[in-house]
């Protein structure tokens, strides 16, 4: 440092002056308490915001785990349905193997007893799985149940009745798995 930059020494009794005057705040300013108390509402009203958002993202966290929950469960159900239908499907060539075995005639009596009992086992397992045959003849014509390959025309039947069951259609629940092959009236 040079000479000039050197600090000059300020006399005893100038400092101890400038100690001894009172020294005021302006007229307008707040009292000395009102910034902290300002700075302490602004840190606890930032406080209160921080805590406003993180219950809205735990109560948002609460929601989405819920509905996954739930979304699970469905998939779940849905997943027991679909593999139960397809069991299902695969058993029903059986089923029309032995609707067709009834329908023909035999002399063996023990052979046909046979087949009636085996039906009858396959009837209850399918209604224990909660699978229903679609009943068709007789009713109106429903093509979300019934597929329509034949149509005749009768003026004895009533209006878009089915007359005949080619193929018996089967449900589990409201899901359609096989679907009725019937003939048409009208």
């Amino acid at each position: 440092m040079s000479k000039k930059e050197k600090k000059q020494p300020v006399p005893e009794t100038q400092e101890a002056e400038e100690l001894q005057e009172p020294v005021t705040a302006p007229e307008n300013a707040p009292p000395e308490e009102a910034p902290e108390t300002q700075a302490g509402l602004s840190e606890a009203d930032a406080l209160r915001q921080t805590i406003a958002e993180q219950e809205d993202k735990f109560l948002r966290l609460c929601a989405e785990y819920d509905n996954f929950r739930k979304r699970t469960q469905k998939e779940k159900e849905a997943i027991y349905s679909d593999a139960t239908a397809n069991a299902v499907k695969a058993l029903l060539p059986v089923y029309d193997n032995l609707e067709r075995a009834l329908k023909q005639e035999t002399a063996d009596e023990a052979y046909k007893k046979g087949v009636e009992m085996t039906m009858t086992g396959l009837l209850k397992a399918l209604e224990s799985l909660g699978v229903t045959e679609i009943d068709a003849v007789g009713q109106s014509f429903d093509p979300n149940i019934h597929n329509a390959v034949m149509h005749i025309e009768d003026e004895t039947l009533g209006e878009n009745t089915v007359v005949e069951v080619f193929q018996a259609g089967f449900m589990l629940g409201d899901k359609v798995i096989r679907f009725a092959m019937v003939k048409v009236a009208n």
